[in-house]
């Protein structure tokens, strides 16, 4: 569990809150175009309230229809094979029009070592499989 809310400091805990609920927004548009994973964008908001609000947080993972898409990760019976799959292939269709539109090779390298650290530990999580 993350350390308690109260020991961070007040532009952090707003700065988690933000992204988180960027991430939510970002994640509900992924539930109705198929090109934009929902399942790392909700993951993201629950990384992000965990740290900045447990209100948030519980209305999160006990929504009744955003709750779902993350029970699975957070109760540690893994990612389904579609989710791995859209996440991997977006991040590096991402990244690889990323380095081509920058032409610095320090900021590629790091683009292309961030890809395959993120690839690596994404197909490293269990599978899970829906009957």
């Amino acid at each position: 569990m993350p350390a308690p809310v109260g020991n961070r400091p007040l532009i952090l805990r707003y700065a988690l809150l933000a992204i988180g609920w960027l991430s939510v927004v970002l994640g509900v548009i992924g539930i109705f175009i198929p090109v934009l994973p929902t399942t790392p964008f909700l993951l993201l908001a629950a990384a992000c309230f965990a740290r900045s609000s447990p209100r948030f947080y519980r209305w999160l993972v006990g929504h009744p229809r955003l709750g779902p898409w993350i029970a699975d990760y957070l109760s540690g019976n893994g990612i389904p094979l579609k989710g791995k799959i859209y996440a991997v292939g977006l991040m590096w269709a991402s990244i690889l029009l990323s380095c081509y539109l920058v032409p610095l090779p320090w900021a590629r390298a790091f683009m292309l070592t961030s890809a395959v650290l993120v690839t690596v530990y994404i197909l490293r999580q269990k599978t899970l499989h829906k009957p």
